[in-house]
């Protein structure tokens, strides 16, 4: 059942990679894949409408993971639901296949410790899709701040603000513990804050689903440091109309409705920068409050995250390139996570697992 490989121009074979998932994200992947010219192998799904995704790329539709890689796609793109991401990934293990987890990469950091700790031990390439890695402007903003252009950074701050519709809750696992904003949303702005800022040390925050009365929260506060001593406080929701997320400011989804603000501030002793318009505020070493403050601009625009994440993948694959975020990495995030939902429980200061 599976297909033939394709070849790329003078005679390489193209790699070949099975998409689990043909839900939204899912979808944008495989969209991601036709850009980055990486073939597609199949779609792993058993829903009904996943058949027409299949044939609009023009490969087989498997209704589940074993018969895909007994087809032996050269990885897998793994977007299923949360829940689900600890077995798909174990099994591409099981098989010697790469896979590219989307993020989180799972609900439970016992079971994502036992995906990297076997993807170590079998020698498998796992990925975690962390996109925004990927992003020019966040490539930029970690070069100013690893350079000291920012001089010692002090302090950061997130925000998550947008509203969901109604209707996106009719799918139950969106009610569901391992779903609302701190997973689903909330695991972008850490492990970008991660990436830029080293890691968290200790956590402290608070959560309220009063709006919706979920299972699961509609808005979560929290206040992290990191081992370097910079304090950071994140404010999360679901469930306000607002512009100030990356979501609606980053312009990396067709998706959403684009907007002209920032989600993300990281303030140093020289400069500050406000993210994802890439914004740095200087007022040239003087450090002084009664001086002018100048604004520049980094780089930004270029290739879609999720193209150029794809990219990665394929290269990972080919032993020309090494992920820019690891399964170990989605772990490390996942933990730090992990220690929020665990602190707005509990109401006590919780350290990360290592």
């Amino acid at each position: 059942m599976g297909q033939g490989r394709p070849f790329a121009a003078g005679g390489a074979r193209m790699t070949a990679l099975a998409v689990a998932g043909a839900g939204l994200i899912g979808k944008r992947h495989l969209e991601a894949m036709r850009l980055a010219g990486i073939a597609v192998h199949s779609v792993v799904d058993p829903a009904p409408q996943a058949a027409a995704v299949a044939e609009a790329f023009g490969v087989p539709q498997f209704t589940e993971l074993g018969a895909a890689l007994a087809a032996k796609p050269d990885g897998v793109v793994l977007a299923t639901p949360n829940t689900a991401h600890a077995e798909g990934a174990l099994a591409c293990i099981d098989s010697r296949v790469p896979v590219l987890i989307e993020k989180p990469i799972t609900t439970d950091l016992d079971q994502a410790i036992r995906i990297v700790e076997a993807a170590e031990a079998a020698g498998v390439p796992v990925l975690t899709g962390h996109h925004r890695r990927h992003l020019p402007v966040v490539r930029a903003a970690h070069e100013r701040i690893r350079s000291g252009a920012l001089g010692t950074i002090v302090a950061a701050h997130a925000m998550f603000w947008l509203a969901k519709p109604d209707s996106y809750f009719e799918t139950g696992w969106r009610r569901s513990a391992g779903a609302g904003p701190t997973f689903l949303n909330l695991i972008h702005d850490i492990d970008l804050l991660r990436h830029l800022l080293g890691e968290v040390a200790t956590v402290r925050a608070v959560e309220t689903n009063r709006i919706r009365r979920n299972p699961v929260e509609d808005a979560c506060a929290a206040l992290v440091t990191f081992e370097s001593g910079v304090v950071c406080t994140i404010q999360i929701s679901d469930a306000i109309v607002a512009p100030w997320s990356f979501e609606l400011t980053c312009h990396d989804n067709p998706a959403y409705p684009p907007t002209d603000q920032n989600a993300m501030w990281i303030g140093g002793t020289l400069a500050s920068l406000a993210l994802p318009r890439g914004e740095e505020w200087s007022d040239g070493g003087k450090r002084d409050w009664w001086q002018p403050i100048r604004r520049t601009t980094l780089l930004r625009g270029g290739a879609d995250p999720l193209v150029a994440q794809m990219r990665n993948f394929a290269g990972v694959i080919a032993g020309r390139e090494e992920p820019l975020c690891s399964g170990r990495e989605g772990a490390r995030s996942l933990a730090a996570l992990v220690a929020i939902k665990t602190a707005a429980q509990t109401g006590e200061t919780v350290v990360p697992r290592s």
